[in-house]
């Protein structure tokens, strides 16, 4: 009976040590956060920065849509924050745990690199979900902003702030294998970070932007996040100020979808041989 029944739970047996190991440092992950104050500095306290900023200094509609330009920067920082807490803190923290001997140390004990690699994952994905939350409730309580108003657009949002979440976690993680030093890192990061937040409708509206800046946008993540994030939480009306006269959320859905799937695939690839300093 053993023989024939353990090849059925083999799979499952020997995912549930990763699983708990990844879990397991998730937490270790997230109180090293919440003590490093240059991460929450940059990565958390930055995006609550803009948004209060830029929502307080840009007044008026967006044109032909009759919605406040706020709530529009709203929904596209609150994306970014997304970003933020997951691609940029992602590829800082694995270069810095490298940089500083962490992974080595990390050898000394039973965590795999699979282990490692979720409990950064999770880590980053609890703190950009506490993140949008916040940004949310200052969008809400401090310029207006609607929360969904039907079933239909509260799931359109968990599903748009999960994908989004997860795929510049996996993104991130990929990417991280591209530096080894915080100092490669930072640069790496934020230039593109700067560029994407630029072009992706985070502080215009979308289709202000040239189109070839707009088509260049559609092949990342933030854009759709941004263009998500606005069809769960602003009036039907802003509609017409999309790209296509629509949310597409089809098409949202397959782009985020397909960055996860290959920000996964990437990190199988990234991390087929195991990172130094772990076994």
């Amino acid at each position: 009976m053993t023989s024939t029944s353990a090849p059925a739970r083999g799979p499952v047996a020997a995912l549930r040590p990763v699983l708990r190991a990844g879990r397991s440092r998730t937490g270790v992950e997230l109180k090293g956060y919440v003590r490093n104050r240059q991460a929450l500095l940059f990565t958390s306290a930055l995006p609550l920065l803009l948004l209060v900023v830029f929502a307080t200094l840009f007044t008026g509609d967006a044109a032909g849509t009759g919605v406040p330009l706020r709530h529009v920067l709203v929904c596209g920082i609150i994306a970014s924050g997304m970003m933020a807490t997951t691609f940029l803190s992602l590829v800082v923290g694995i270069a810095s745990d490298r940089e500083d001997g962490t992974l080595k140390r990390l050898a000394a004990t039973p965590l795999t690199p699979a282990g490692y690699v979720l409990g950064k994952a999770g880590q980053a994905v609890v703190v950009g979900l506490a993140e949008t939350v916040l940004l949310l409730a200052v969008g809400r309580f401090g310029y207006g902003v609607a929360l969904p108003d039907t079933a239909y657009r509260w799931w359109t949002l968990a599903w748009v702030t999960a994908l989004g979440l997860v795929s510049c976690a996996l993104a991130g993680i990929a990417f991280s294998r591209l530096t080894s030093t915080v100092k490669a890192a930072l640069p790496a990061t934020q230039i593109p970070y700067l560029v994407l937040q630029l072009i992706s409708g985070v502080f215009f509206v979308f289709t202000s932007l040239p189109g070839s800046l707009r088509l260049a946008a559609s092949c990342f993540p933030l854009k759709w996040i941004a263009q998500g994030l606005r069809s769960a939480l602003l009036p039907g009306s802003f509609r017409a100020a999309e790209a296509a006269g629509g949310w597409e959320h089809g098409r949202t859905a397959l782009v985020l979808g397909a960055w996860c799937v290959g920000g996964f695939l990437l990190c199988l690839l990234a991390f087929r041989r195991r990172p130094p300093g772990l076994r």
